[in-house]
């Protein structure tokens, strides 16, 4: 097994959990509050001021607090900070939406959604916001993925008429978008693959609802061109099925959603990639569809059509899970990270000497010192993430801790 080349000492391994400690003696719980970012920078999408590619997580300068979401876009990035909507990178098409197509190497507030924001989503060249419990889209819109009734771009955020109120998730895919308002799944945009889930591949310019998904959605994901979502602790899939990302066994495309094999029940987190897909089931993660870079983990570069758990024995405490091109993320309960797939332009974080490699199984990455990751996502080539720091444990924890410690040396006596 190799650790990160970034902390890679005995010390650090053993510090995530013992710091897991020290947060429930003191009774104090996480904090996602600064971010970081690594892989891909060619279009200023991690944020540091600099189109310089990094190899390993590198602090955002201007989101060190207060950080309660980050979303990757494939040259975007979007962020949440104390209620504002914040964005960086690619802009040409308007997917940072602050009224111009001027890219930006730093995060900056963006003008129209300054407070009341509670969720974001990026992909290719859009982006989607709730505000208040209503969404907002904005960016590229030739295939109506910005759900206002037209193709045209858009510079700045408009509002989506139908999705105005009771909306509490949201995702993108390539050119379409997905929300959950009042339990039910609606979806906009391309279509050609059933992606949208509603019996057919006709484009929508505004919300449709996806069959069978009225209500109990937890989670919702989109890939290129298909979707996922989790309801009731089950996961079902929709559209594109050529290298069997839906997970049905097949590689037949679904206008509509069908149950995803092997994943009926104790399924609590979700996340899609470009055509590859995964799941948190009971704590272990679950991987099926394209496999050309090893991003499904299991050791070989052969795709499944249906899920398979990958790396039981350190992937067993899984929380969360993110996708991006041809790389896979899985968030620890200890607060760290386990990373597979492609690295060439260094969204592993696992250092330099990574960059054009491929791991076809799970490496582990450790947060800096002092902090634990507290969520993951990823896009394209590259990944972002939250961090809180660990705070000082007060002296009745320190006491409490020893002693549980000590107890346990003198019981192995």
């Amino acid at each position: 097994m190799k650790c990160s080349g970034w902390l890679v000492t005995g010390k650090a391994f053993l510090f995530v959990p013992l710091a897991a400690a020290i947060l429930l003696l003191t009774g104090q719980s996480a904090r996602a509050d600064s971010a970081l970012a690594w892989g891909s920078n060619q279009n200023g999408q991690i944020g540091d001021g600099t189109m310089t590619n990094r190899y390993v997580p590198t602090s955002i300068p201007a989101l060190s607090s207060g950080v309660i979401a980050i979303s990757a876009g494939s040259n975007h990035t979007t962020a949440v900070q104390n209620g504002a909507l914040y964005v960086w990178g690619y802009n040409a098409d308007g997917e940072l939406g602050d009224g111009t197509t001027t890219n930006h190497l730093a995060p900056e507030q963006n003008p129209f959604l300054n407070s009341g924001v509670t969720a974001i989503a990026g992909d290719f060249t859009h982006s989607l916001a709730v505000q208040n419990g209503g969404v907002y889209a904005w960016g590229a819109n030739g295939a109506g993925q910005l759900g206002n009734g037209t193709t045209t771009n858009h510079l700045t955020p408009v509002a989506i008429s139908s999705l105005a109120s009771g909306v509490t998730l949201i995702a993108g895919g390539f050119d379409h978008s997905l929300a959950v308002q009042n339990g039910g799944v609606y979806a906009w945009g391309n279509n050609n693959s059933g992606q949208l889930g509603d019996g057919s591949t006709t484009n929508r310019l505004t919300p449709v609802p996806v069959s069978s998904l009225s209500s109990g959605i937890s989670a919702i994901a989109g890939g290129n061109v298909d979707s996922l979502a989790l309801k009731n602790g089950a996961v079902y899939a929709w559209g594109d099925n050529s290298t069997g990302e839906l997970g049905d066994g097949t590689n037949t495309n679904r206008l509509t959603p069908v149950a995803v094999s092997g994943l009926s029940s104790g399924v609590t987190a979700i996340a899609a990639g470009a055509s590859h897909n995964l799941a948190v089931k009971n704590g272990g993660v679950y991987a099926w569809g394209w496999n050309g870079s090893g991003q499904l983990g299991d050791g070989t570069i052969t795709n499944r059509n249906v899920p398979e758990q990958i790396d039981s024995t350190d992937l067993s405490n899984i929380v969360s899970v993110a996708a991006g091109q041809e790389s896979s993320y899985a968030l620890s309960s200890d607060g760290s990270l386990w990373i597979w797939g492609r690295s060439q332009e260094g969204q592993l974080g696992l250092g330099v000497f990574e960059a054009g490699t491929e791991e076809e199984a799970p490496q582990h990455l450790l947060p800096p010192t002092g902090y634990l990751f507290t969520s993951i996502n990823a896009e394209g080539y590259y990944a972002v993430a939250t961090v809180t720091a660990v705070p000082e444990p007060s002296t009745f924890a320190l006491a409490v801790l020893a002693f549980g410690i000590l107890g346990v040396r003198r019981r192995g006596r």
